[in-house]
């Protein structure tokens, strides 16, 4: 009896290895797919330059600090570059992909000038998203001190359980008086081939991201690398609050902004990511803000530059319009931006994008701000990417095709991992 219920279990997880083994093989199949695809896609219609933006005044705040929006890449470059160039002390630097091209050579050398000049110059980018960046690129001049965050090359390294945690910040320090902070990457395309959003501080608040950086570089840096100080003072000012999400710390604090706010919401909330795959939480507490009769719409790409968190995201989309969010798809150009605002009060700018790896995964930093006149900005600035953008109808989302129904549905427990 024993010996045939022990055939009988043997059998039973046979089976469920061999089910798993299939489902694996039919995702690859179809994630692979759907790459070429949208690879295909791409090199079919061409490039699509330009889009609606527009330049926004600085916005003072009452402490004295002064926040610029940028939602047009050469101009943010313009700014950094500048900002870089009137370095007297130091510049920290944290990015996730640093491209090899002449935007990336560009900082480069800007970099390494100010260093030969004695300011103290320290970057730090992520090792995976940079795998397929030359390696001569990324030897940096050695004026430059250097953090290349976890590289994966070697059976100890892509073992390390610790590599799934990536260095997912855009954030730059200059002399601790000067801070960006958003989701431009570094690189030619970025500058006007994405739609993305920075903001720049200037004041006190800027030691902020000074310190994100002096404290990431302290934590990870390697033996050959020095030790930083924060140079001045910390800001208190409750109307500029800086969170960082640490994976290693098991510290989140992101997600809970994007709750609290969506919360407290009355009139309206408005959210722009480029990758938006909310969990069960954020969908219910959007979803019930609506309810409560508050206007809310969400902007996301109408494809994306990572075809399978575009599929990831699309099988919720059935349940936020049903619920009443209105879905708005930007077109003809990837939309890389992680922003919101909600009743012409609060919002928010920063690297983190509403998914699992963002929210319980990456290290992250969102500024928040409580401002009207940078509220307003942030809702101009929604209006007119919409302007560029289709919405997505309930009716439309239903009538998709049973194809693409299925694919999500064979698609769906890949949703942990994005």
């Amino acid at each position: 009896m024993f010996s045939r219920l022990r055939r009988t279990l043997a059998e039973f997880r046979g089976l469920v290895v061999r089910a798993f083994l299939v489902l694996t093989a039919v995702q690859v199949v179809i994630v692979g797919f759907l790459v070429a695809l949208a690879q295909l896609r791409k090199r079919r219609e061409g490039p699509h330059g330009g889009f609606p933006w527009e330049d926004q005044p600085e916005v003072e705040l009452e402490n004295g600090a002064r926040l610029k929006l940028y939602p047009y890449g050469v101009r943010l470059y313009e700014a950094m570059l500048e900002a870089i160039e009137d370095a007297t002390e130091s510049i920290y630097v944290g990015t996730f992909i640093w491209k090899g091209d002449e935007m990336g050579q560009r900082f480069v050398n800007a970099l390494a000038k100010k260093a030969c000049e004695g300011v103290r110059v320290c970057v730090i980018f992520d090792g995976l998203a940079n795998v397929f960046v030359s390696s001569e690129f990324k030897d940096f001049p050695q004026e430059i001190h250097t953090l290349h965050f976890r590289p994966i090359w070697g059976p100890d390294k892509l073992a390390n359980p610790r590599n799934l945690f990536r260095y997912h910040r855009h954030i730059m320090s200059v002399d601790g008086r000067v801070g960006f902070v958003g989701g431009y990457n570094i690189g030619s395309l970025y500058a006007d081939g994405w739609r993305d959003t920075h903001i720049r501080i200037t004041g006190r608040d800027a030691r902020e991201i000074e310190n994100d950086l002096v404290d990431f570089w302290n934590d990870h840096r390697t033996p050959d690398l020095p030790v930083l100080e924060n140079a001045g003072d910390r800001s208190w000012n409750p109307v500029t609050v800086f969170h960082r999400n640490d994976p290693y710390m098991r510290i989140f604090p992101i997600r809970a902004i994007y709750l609290e706010a969506i919360d407290r919401a009355n009139k309206h909330i408005y959210l722009t990511h480029a990758y938006f795959i909310p969990d069960r939480a954020m969908r219910a507490s959007l979803i019930e803000a609506v309810r409560r009769g508050v206007d809310v719409q969400i902007l996301v790409p109408e494809d994306s530059n990572h075809v399978t968190a575009d599929w990831l995201a699309r099988r919720h989309f059935w349940e936020l319009l049903a619920g009443g969010v209105r879905i708005f798809l930007y077109r003809h150009i990837m939309i890389h931006s992680k922003t919101a605002t909600v009743d012409g009060v609060w919002s928010t700018v920063g690297t983190a994008n509403i998914d699992r790896y963002s929210m319980l995964g990456n290290y992250e930093t969102n500024v928040e701000v409580y401002s009207e006149p940078l509220a307003a900005q942030m809702e101009r600035m929604f209006a007119l990417d919409k302007t560029n953008a289709r919405e997505l109808t309930l009716e439309e989302w239903e009538n998709r095709s049973i194809l693409a129904k299925v694919v999500e549905r064979l698609l769906e427990s890949l949703g942990p991992l994005v």
